[in-house]
This record gives C-alpha cells, sequence and structure tokens, in this order.
C-alpha cells in the first residue's frame, strides 16, 4: 500500500465524471486500499478516486463510529434520498475551509464490493452525509458548490 497525493482545489480532474469500474481488478483493489491509506494519513472520513487523480467510480468512507470501519465502495449510486440536515464540511482536497452543506438525512446506496458482490447501503446521519459528498466527487462536484455559508473557527493557543 502507498499514500497518494491528493488533488487540490483547482486541478481540473476534480471536475470530471469519473467513469465506471467495468472489471475488479488486483489494480482497482491496489487502488482502494491505498486510498484508505491515504485517508487515513489526511486524517479524513472518506476519499473519492479523482481526490488522488484518477477517474473511477470509486471511494472510501469510514464514519469513525464503533460498528463500520473502512468501507470501499465501487461504482456507488444513490437509489434514494430523503430528509435534510445542515452541518459542517470539509473536504481533504479544499484544505482550510469549512461550511455548512444540505445534504440528504437518509440515502441508500447501491455499489460493488471488492470480489465484485452488490451491496446496498441504507445511511441515516453523517454515513449519509460522508456517502453524499464522496459520490459528488464522481460527478465533478465539490462541497463548496452547495456550501451555505463559510465556517471559520478562531485559533486559540492552547
Amino acid at each position: 500500500m502507498a499514500i497518494r497525493n491528493i488533488r487540490l482545489e483547482g486541478d481540473p480532474i476534480l471536475r470530471k465524471v469519473c467513469k465506471e469500474v467495468p472489471e475488479i481488478t488486483d489494480r482497482i483493489k491496489v487502488l482502494l486500499d491505498d486510498m484508505g491509506e491515504t485517508m487515513y494519513e489526511a486524517d479524513g472520513v472518506g476519499l473519492a478516486a479523482p481526490q488522488v487523480g484518477i477517474l473511477k467510480r470509486v471511494i472510501v468512507i469510514d464514519p469513525r463510529d464503533e460498528e463500520t470501519g473502512l468501507v470501499k465502495l465501487i461504482n456507488p449510486e444513490i437509489i434514494e434520498a430523503e430528509g435534510e440536515q445542515i452541518g459542517v464540511e470539509g473536504c481533504l482536497s479544499i484544505p482550510n475551509f469549512n461550511a455548512t452543506v444540505k445534504r440528504p438525512e437518509h440515502v441508500v446506496v447501491k455499489y460493488l464490493d471488492e470480489e465484485g458482490n452488490e451491496q446496498t447501503w441504507d445511511a441515516h446521519g453523517f454515513p449519509a452525509v460522508i456517502l453524499s459528498h464522496e459520490i459528488d466527487h464522481l460527478n465533478g462536484i465539490l462541497f463548496r458548490d452547495k456550501y451555505i455559508e463559510e465556517v471559520t473557527y478562531e485559533k486559540t493557543d492552547a
């Protein structure tokens, strides 16, 4: 596994629509492993393939709760969304910028796991936010495109 460079806002690859993964190869599995390691190294909760320069429909997330752990999703698609929540988001590709964003409270995501099995994830709350955020990346959308209000934090000397 390897830590990959995270592409930053302004890089044109972040604005492109990713292609579906037609076949789960060893290269895709290595990409997923690298993305997980890169996400953890950057202290993130989600990472999409275009953020590491790959235009494939692949994401990894870890909502950092007790039961989930790292989830690797291939060709994820939101098939149901309902409700509304507004919360503060950040993005590894847009450092030092946080803002409030409106997202669905509940999403159902269909995806393939590493073995090619179709799965669904019925997500509420924070995991729904992460899934929505990362799937947006696969469509060339950054959270800055959707934000309501920038949030600034005062630095303390603590």
